[in-house]
């Protein structure tokens, strides 16, 4: 629903009152997909159960090699798979839920060639976003082959370890666009193939808005990947609404909490904070004018209207935005916040050659780097550090000893790069230079730190997402790159480990009165 003038500008005016104090207009559980979110239809997936009932084994009337011996092959006549198939439709609605996604499982479990050739058949005739497989018997895996012959899209089979016998099957480990969960009740791996297919259903119906200094019109055009439809404005459209901006009292509000909540605030003028907040009302207006959910603007020469701030609230709140008009590290934003639930660092990458470590620098980084809900990461004010006038940039401290994750997807080839590490921390500037955020790392299977992405525009993303973007490929069919690549047909869900996201939100606390003190601060 688009909003009357009036009504925009009183929701615009709460909003920049309250977006830093809390996060996000309406925090969304932790960790759910985000881009779309105010367009996409609910995410549809099919589920079923496969195993035979304990009557049908005893009466010789199995459809498989045992049924004559009334045998119960793997997982045996103790597995109670009644049991375990309530434990799984609970567990796994409870998955979905919040991630907005319906999942309609069969009512009867399937065990026989014609009952699964139904399923099929239905599934096909209205196909969901994507099917999901519990099976539960050894010899059952052969009837998912007609499945995997026929079903275009993304499938997610578990198999609990017990359930088969021997080697699992490789039909099923490197099937095209085949989540095979072969495990002990993982959960965690079933949640990222549920995660994929609602970020999936995200992109596709996400709207990304780029601003662009080389554009003379407005024009429109579709990701042919995942479907994003993009509007690209001129650069004139976001200056000219920042000129007529208005400093109003609500945005003064903003930029003294922005400012009272910095550890220090370094050569940095009240007008500059001004500037700052004025830019983040209008991306803002820009972003409910088109109703897109994600933006990009050609940014570095923008002179004082630089929306390095805006960026930075936005993406705490998950709303994906990139800097220097740069598709590729958009969508990579975008993706990542969807899958993840997480705010990534778009930056450039450096290499400390000596201690083999990775280095990121960027002007725009979120504090809220665990998610919407989340305390967020202590940060200082200071300059953009390439060009006058002097505008306002985050230094945001992020943590050291914690897991991270490095992506990039890059369209038109089918491509994510991935790569996981730990972070070092942030280092000072000086001694290092780069840009406000400085994070370095150490990459995992990494004998020379040149070899990880160096490319302009990687996003980090701190948290151990490299099965979730390795899921997505897999269910998708795209290569990875990094230490761990994969075709789109290797097996990566063996094993599974949750990646874990605080619940809890709070403020840094405000600094000492005295510190970095201006006009603004009182």
């Amino acid at each position: 629903m688009k909003l009357d003038r009036r009504s925009f500008l009183g929701a615009l005016s709460a909003l920049t009152s309250v977006s830093w104090l809390h996060g996000c207009r309406t925090v969304p559980p932790a960790e759910t997909a985000s881009a779309g979110r105010r367009r996409a239809p609910r995410t549809r997936m099919r589920g079923v159960f496969l195993y035979p009932p304990a009557d049908v084994v005893q009466a010789g009337q199995c459809e498989d090699n045992w049924a004559p011996h009334h045998w119960f092959t793997w997982p045996g006549n103790q597995f109670e798979p009644e049991a375990q198939r309530a434990k799984f439709e609970r567990r796994i609605g409870e998955m979905a839920q919040p991630l907005q996604l319906d999942l309609q499982f069969e009512p009867s479990p399937l065990y026989t060639n014609a009952a699964i050739a139904a399923w099929l058949d239905s599934a096909l005739a209205d196909p969901p976003d994507a099917l999901l497989v519990v099976n539960f018997w050894n010899s059952f895996s052969p009837k998912l082959k007609p499945v995997l012959e026929r079903w275009p899209g993304p499938l997610i089979v578990y198999h609990p370890v017990g359930a088969n016998h021997q080697l699992p099957p490789e039909y099923l480990r490197r099937a095209p666009r085949t989540q095979y969960i072969h495990s002990i009740e993982n959960w965690a791996a079933i949640e990222r193939g549920l995660r994929a297919v609602r970020a999936r259903t995200a992109m596709r119906a996400a709207h990304l808005l780029r601003i662009s200094g080389r554009a003379e019109t407005t024009s429109e055009t579709t990701e042919a990947f995942f479907g994003t439809h993009i509007t690209t404005l001129p650069a004139a459209e976001f200056n000219d609404r920042f000129d007529a901006q208005a400093l109003t009292p609500p945005l003064e509000r903003l930029a003294r909490e922005v400012r009272a909540r910095a550890r220090s605030v370094t050569d940095l003028s009240d007008e500059a904070v001004f500037d700052a907040v004025r830019a983040h009302a209008t991306v803002e207006r820009l972003l409910a004018e088109f109703d897109a959910d994600a933006i990009t603007i050609e940014c570095l020469f923008l002179k004082h209207r630089k929306p390095c701030l805006s960026f930075a609230l936005l993406n705490s709140r998950l709303v994906p935005c990139g800097c220097e008009n740069d598709l590729n590290a958009t969508l990579t934003l975008m993706l990542g916040e969807a899958c993840f639930g997480r705010s990534g660092f778009q930056h450039n990458p450096e290499f400390d050659t000596e201690q083999n470590l990775y280095f990121g620098a960027h002007c725009t980084c979120a504090p809220r780097l665990r998610g919407p809900t989340a305390p967020p990461a202590p940060y200082a004010l200071r300059p953009f550090f390439h060009q006058l006038p002097k505008t306002l940039a985050l230094d945001v401290q992020w943590p050291a000893g914690e897991r991270i994750t490095l992506l990039k997807y890059h369209s038109g080839q089918k491509r994510l790069d991935v790569w996981g590490g730990e972070c070092l921390g942030s280092p000072a500037a000086p001694p290092t230079g780069g840009c406000a955020t400085r994070v370095l790392a150490r990459m995992d299977g990494v004998a020379d730190v040149c070899d990880v992405y160096g490319g302009p525009h990687p996003v980090l993303f701190l948290g151990d997402f490299v099965r979730h973007a390795q899921t997505f490929a897999r269910l998708y069919e795209l290569e990875t790159r990094g230490p761990a690549a994969t075709s789109p047909t290797a097996p990566v869900d063996a094993v599974g480990v949750r990646s874990s996201s605080p619940l809890t939100s709070a403020l840094p606390p405000a600094r000492p009165s005295g510190v970095g003190a201006s006009n603004l601060a009182r």
